[in-house]
């Protein structure tokens, strides 16, 4: 069966110094490669080369492509200029990180391929095709949620009300649904062809899809700010976005051949 299981490639994050030989190095949790298992796919790592050819040759290759989480964004990517005091809040940040999911969405995009992009994986979809974040929740937006809860990643922390209809809420069957939540900035003005599927009760976007009359752009696409893949073994419904996910990779392999 794993002959024809969808190739799904995954982004790291890095290190500046690495287990090994304490050189620039990558890092990924081994649960999102577990999710893509479970779900029937086989899951392949991107190094952090921002080639635009090697990237497009990834792209080719595969049958759909997972974004993954990790440190911030460099805000000068959706902010100009960026305020002193949010700048404080900001955390390390890989410029060349930056530039190689950057490119990989784009090659996503004019290649067709089912993208599922997951927190940091739904900031940058959001900041590459012209949106923008909150550099800092805290400082910016008026909430009783805690949206950072590092210390229980993989424990249900707040809900979520889903868009009737949508992607997400097809996948899970229900309007609403419980998440994890590990982070501490979010999507603020959405880019176009984007729309909202997904918020949190305090108004913060959660969930991102295609506008339906954008559709057609893409096999598959869902960004989530939370990470379902964290949740698989305590809440095995969440196992159903990759299901979801490495069921259109198979679909998208199986119109390529």
């Amino acid at each position: 069966m794993l002959q024809s299981a969808p190739l799904v490639l995954v982004t790291p994050s890095t290190e500046e110094k690495g287990a090994e030989f304490y050189d620039y190095s990558l890092s990924l949790s081994q649960t999102y490669l577990d999710a893509i298992t479970l779900a029937g796919g086989l899951p392949l790592v991107l190094p952090c080369s921002p080639s635009p050819k090697l990237i497009a040759e990834f792209v080719r290759r595969v049958d759909g492509i997972m974004i993954t989480g990790g440190d911030d964004l460099q805000p000068e990517l959706y902010l100009d200029p960026v305020p002193a005091e949010l700048r404080k809040t900001v955390g390390r940040n890989d410029p060349r990180r930056d530039l190689l999911e950057t490119l990989l969405v784009k090659e996503c995009f004019a290649q067709r391929k089912p993208l599922l992009a997951i927190c940091r994986g739904h900031q940058i979809l959001n900041v590459t095709l012209g949106g923008s974040l909150f550099v800092d929740i805290p400082s910016q937006v008026k909430t009783g949620i805690n949206h950072s809860h590092l210390k229980n990643k993989d424990r249900v922390t707040h809900e979520l009300a889903l868009e009737p209809g949508s992607l997400i809420s097809q996948i899970f069957g229900k309007p609403r649904i419980g998440v994890n939540s590990s982070h501490h900035q979010a999507v603020q003005d959405v880019a176009l062809p984007l729309h909202v599927t997904g918020r949190a009760d305090d108004g913060i976007i959660e969930a991102l899809e295609l506008r339906r009359d954008d559709a057609g752009l893409m096999p598959f696409l869902l960004a989530v700010q939370f990470h379902p893949e964290r949740l698989v073994r305590g809440c095995p419904e969440h196992l159903e976005i990759f299901r979801a996910f490495v069921g259109a990779c198979a679909s998208s392999k199986n119109s390529s051949v």
